[in-house]
């Protein structure tokens, strides 16, 4: 490899040296100098050898191939080697590479039928043989319920697209590489190998949220045999890295609904399917699921996703709430922190679950353990106010007090959120309290309330803590 690397690595190595202190300067340079000569080249078309004519030679085909990849996936673009860069790299994947002239492969490269074929050539040990034909079966429905695709298993002969499970060298000019990396890949449509998808069997595949969901890499790798790339949005399917998603209320999101119906067209259901869209911050009409503070950081809910954040600036990461969670459901509904225990309570219908930090979740339990009563089936918000001591749960046109040093409810309650907090409406989407306000949030609009005075002081965007 050329010496400009190492190079690179030094511009930016005081931040990594102190976000990975456990190893030398020495031996964290080799490595991460090898995890991006690696990674670059296998996904990037990173050529280490030969220099173009003509050009100055300082050239550096690693700036330009770092470049790409932080600009594909939404990195700040630097052409260095930084700690948000590797933690990218270092991310379960496809094993697919991410560059591409279009979204998906020209429409005469797709498959000329709409009937294709598949064939199950073996089983991983991980999980029984039936939930991987159920989970092969249910990943082909993703696409064949957006577009006028059948797909019929054979159980011999001739197939379009033959499922193995290999590990390591499996002779297709692709191996795979152990356990936690590149999880799959499959080849574009076509003859002979064409269409075709294997397994990392060094992998643990499941039916569940944990490890990896062989529906969920299923359901991406046969976007590929059906002709799709990846997508650069991060809440699309066919985005590079394992999707940390709910498996069991997965939905196709519209990027690749979009992108599949290009090649192939709509499906002939009278209602034509529609999926969800990966939410952007300063979207003027963002609307919040639920709001809360947890050591310091803004955790804001909406849909699939949690964006965090830190309120005295820096980027934002929108992350899955499953990458931060397992086990906890999307569609959060209301949250907030309790800073006596520095735990999180987070709400769905009438269950609660609870967050110690970034530990898996506890619960779920029903919220009549905190005293509510039974004909409460959900919480439209939740917000502990320090100095008072309590939690106040808002339901509709009502709110109800809960005495955390008692963990009893308050006598008296509930009582009316407009005669308690003249100028609110119902019903709150979200709420959290900092420095000593109220921060009540109402469609893409928030109120910032000083209780002290009763009154509303300002009227803010909702994603105002973003710089939108």
């Amino acid at each position: 490899m050329q010496q400009a690397l190492p190079v690179l690595l030094l511009l930016s190595w005081a931040a990594l040296s102190a976000a990975f202190p456990a190893a030398s300067q020495e031996d964290l340079e080799v490595k991460y100098a090898k995890l991006a000569e690696k990674y670059l080249e296998r996904f990037y078309d990173l050529k280490t050898t030969g220099r173009p004519v003509g050009r100055s030679k300082h050239y550096n085909p690693l700036t330009k191939k770092l470049q790409e990849m932080q600009l594909f996936f939404g990195l700040e673009v630097t052409g260095k080697l930084d700690k948000k860069t590797i933690e990218m790299m270092e991310k379960p994947r496809c094993g697919v590479h991410d560059i591409g002239a279009y979204e998906t492969v020209p429409k005469s490269a797709a498959w000329q039928k709409n009937e294709i074929t598949y064939k199950i050539v073996n089983f991983t040990p991980d999980m029984p043989q039936a939930d991987v034909e159920s989970s092969i079966k249910r990943a082909f429905k993703v696409w064949s319920d957006v577009a006028p695709l059948t797909f019929t298993r054979v159980y011999k002969g001739d197939c379009d697209i033959e499922i193995k499970f290999v590990t390591g060298d499996h002779s297709d000019n692709s191996p795979f590489d152990g356990p936690n990396g590149v999880l799959a890949h499959a080849f574009q449509p076509g003859p002979h190998i064409g269409g075709d998808t294997h397994f990392d069997d060094d992998e643990t595949f499941t039916t569940n949220s944990q490890q990896y969901n062989l529906f969920l890499v299923a359901a991406q790798e046969f976007g590929h045999a059906l002709g799709l790339h990846h997508s650069s949005d991060q809440g699309a399917l066919m985005y590079p890295n394992y999707p940390n998603t709910d498996p069991d209320h997965f939905r196709l999101p519209q990027d690749d609904i979009d992108a599949i119906q290009s090649l192939y067209g709509k499906t002939s259901n009278p209602v034509q399917p529609t999926g969800p869209t990966t939410p952007s911050e300063c979207d003027p009409n963002i609307v919040f699921d639920a709001v809360t503070t947890l050591r310091g950081e803004l955790f804001f809910f909406l849909n699939r996703f949690v964006l965090r954040k830190h309120p005295r600036g820096g980027e934002s990461d929108l992350l899955f709430i499953q990458t931060l969670w397992p086990g906890l459901p999307n569609d959060i509904e209301a949250a907030y922190e309790n800073p006596y225990t520095g735990e999180v309570l987070v709400f769905k219908g009438n269950k609660y679950w609870t967050l110690d930090g970034f530990d898996l979740p506890r619960g779920p339990k029903s919220i009549t353990k905190l005293g509510l009563p039974k004909n409460v089936k959900k919480i439209d918000a939740a917000v502990h106010v320090e100095h008072l001591g309590k939690t106040f749960f808002f339901v509709h046109n009502k709110y109800y007090s809960y005495d955390e040093d008692r963990q009893a409810m308050d006598s008296g309650f509930p009582k009316f959120i407009a005669k308690d907090f003249p100028g609110m409406r119902p019903k709150i989407d979200a709420l959290f309290y900092y420095k000593g306000l109220l921060y009540f949030f109402q469609e893409s609009v928030q109120y910032e309330y000083n209780m002290e005075s009763r009154r509303i002081q300002q009227i803010l965007k909702s994603n105002s803590w973003f710089g939108c």
